[in-house]
């Protein structure tokens, strides 16, 4: 394996890990925003009434983009085995 062939992988790996998880996180950070802001402006100072919409959210990111995120997944490992067998062969 050359430092190309590595570079390569490490650039893939940032990449997919970054596309899989950045729905999930835009959502939880745009909703963490609104909640602060509700409470900001309402003063409440509650630290738990952040966690459950934001799990909620998480969930509802998850079940409507798991395929997604599934495939994305599953693509990434087949490159990464097709690496592999051309590096042994």
């Amino acid at each position: 394996m050359t430092q190309v062939m590595l570079s390569e992988v490490v650039k893939d790996t940032i990449v997919t890990a970054a596309k899989v998880s950045a729905p999930i996180l835009i959502v939880v950070l745009v909703l963490g925003l609104v909640i602060s802001i509700l409470q900001a402006t309402t003063q409440i100072q509650e630290q738990t009434l952040t966690f459950l919409p934001k799990l909620i959210a998480a969930a509802v990111v998850g079940i409507f983009l798991g395929s997604w995120m599934l495939q994305t997944v599953m693509s990434f490992t087949t490159r990464i085995f097709d690496l592999i067998a051309r590096i042994t062969t």
